[in-house]
């Protein structure tokens, strides 16, 4: 088992998108990684929630432990539900 992995924090808004690689112990969670790589620093216009995370499309806990390779997304809250746009498309 390797020492460090390396993975990728991504965050996107409909004006720009981030993506930082970062290097972390083995073993360490989705959370760290958002933490280490300073995204939410860098975009303090997206609400952190830790309970929108996921890894390649995959809604996963803060907690999961991370593998070499993985991409963590940062979730933003949708700014209209999907069911109201669809009422609306159809009127």
């Amino acid at each position: 088992m390797a020492d460090r992995i390396t993975v990728e924090v991504v965050c996107a808004t409909p004006e720009r998108q981030l993506l930082r690689r970062v290097s972390l112990p083995a073993g360490s969670s989705v959370l760290k990684a958002v933490e280490e790589s300073g995204i939410l620093q860098a975009m303090p216009e997206v609400p952190f929630d830790a309970s929108r995370l996921g890894i390649f499309s995959r809604r996963v806990a803060p907690d999961e432990v991370l593998q070499d390779g993985d991409r963590v997304e940062i979730y933003r809250s949708l700014t209209l539900d999907p069911k109201d746009a669809r009422r609306r498309r159809a009127t």
